[in-house]
């Protein structure tokens, strides 16, 4: 799921990406463009009911390629996402437009 909360002035965006977690994984990290893909650089909060939640601050104008790291080892795609895109994987990327 993606929450999108515009700045006054339109160029920036605080996206809340939070994924339900049907995996019941214990942990998640969003990995995507906007960090290089990294597996370490944005982990997510647990939430109460067992999903994960991150905002960050991202320039409005792109669609962004993103995925989730589950347990540091399953790479997932948002069910909530704005898109689907294919990978050099043979898979999907999820897609954010801002």
């Amino acid at each position: 799921m993606l929450k999108k909360n515009y700045t006054k002035t339109g160029k920036r965006c605080r996206v809340t990406f939070k994924y339900p977690n049907p995996e019941q994984a214990d942990s998640a990290v969003l990995a995507g463009e906007f960090n290089g893909w990294s597996c370490t650089a944005t982990p997510m909060r647990r939430l109460k009911d067992g999903s994960f939640s991150v905002t960050l601050t991202l320039d409005t104008g792109q669609t962004y390629r993103y995925r989730y790291v589950l347990d540091g080892k399953q790479w997932v795609n948002d069910p909530g996402a704005d898109g689907y895109e294919p990978n050099e994987y043979g898979g999907e990327n999820s897609l954010v437009a801002l």
